[in-house]
């Protein structure tokens, strides 16, 4: 009687044990959860606000420049009227490209195989050469899921532009059948990641702006790994599950009516 109830005292403690285990995991994904929910409210609330902006300036601002620009092409020509002239081409050229940055409408049009294309076009003359490498079949995916990677990607290529010093960058987008990966590679000076992280400074460069990817990457329910050192360069590996939309059907040429013109 004694064994027996010492293996059911034993037995209820692993028990309890057990469903305390079981429910601090349960806290715990629910934390995550909640704190990847809270990310991506405050991810979709940027975009809105970035819309809100984007929209103001090509409506507001960019109407206003041109306005102006029509008033100053009705006085007469002089060279003090051709260098504002100039200047207000270069305005309405920078506005332009803000509102762009900030709202990417050829994401919507063409998709992120094309929007990324002309992202590492748009590098200024001067700066480093920045490579884009698409592997596999570029598909389409739902309009969030795209802007979240085009961001990802700016992300990265805007943060190599301005502290890597690097002469070439280089971004690789591996397309799987369920994966999206993303490979980030510069040879510039790189950077101390043990003391970026531990110290982080608002002047530092802490890895590529890695708490912004670290977001972005957690409402993409991705995985990041990075490495660098001075003098070495950066890398950075990104992967995360990837839906793509249904391919259109196309139509079959076999199946296709021939049309024959008997006209001489």
């Amino acid at each position: 009687m004694l064994l027996a109830l010492t293996l059911g005292i034993v037995g209820f403690v692993l028990r309890y044990q057990r469903r305390l285990l079981l429910q601090q995991e349960e806290l715990r994904q629910q934390r995550e959860q909640a704190q990847s929910q809270a990310l991506e409210a405050a991810l979709l609330a940027q975009e809105d606000e970035r819309r809100r902006i984007a929209a103001d300036l090509h409506d507001a601002v960019g109407t206003m420049l041109s306005i102006v620009k029509l008033h100053l092409s009705a006085m007469p020509e002089s060279s003090a009227t051709s260098e504002m002239s100039a200047m207000l081409d270069q305005a309405i050229s920078e506005v332009r490209r803000i509102s762009r940055n900030l709202l990417p409408a050829v994401l919507e049009k063409f998709g992120l195989s094309f929007a990324l294309e002309t992202l590492s076009r748009a590098v200024p003359e001067g700066g480093p050469r920045v490579v884009l490498q698409q592997v596999g079949e570029p598909k389409r995916m739902p309009a969030h899921h795209e802007l979240a990677v085009y961001r990802v990607v700016q992300e990265l290529i805007g943060n190599g532009l301005k502290h890597a010093q690097a002469n070439e960058i280089v971004v690789r987008l591996q397309f799987g059948p369920d994966r999206l990966g993303i490979e980030y590679s510069d040879d510039g000076v790189g950077f101390n990641l043990a003391a970026a992280d531990a110290q982080p400074t608002p002047e530092a460069r802490s890895g590529l702006g890695l708490t912004n990817l670290r977001s972005r990457v957690v409402v993409l329910r991705g995985i990041l790994r990075h490495e660098s050192a001075p003098g070495a360069g950066t890398r950075v590996w990104i992967s995360f599950p990837a839906t793509y939309l249904p391919t259109p059907a196309t139509a079959d040429p076999a199946a296709t009516p021939i049309s024959v013109s008997l006209a001489s």
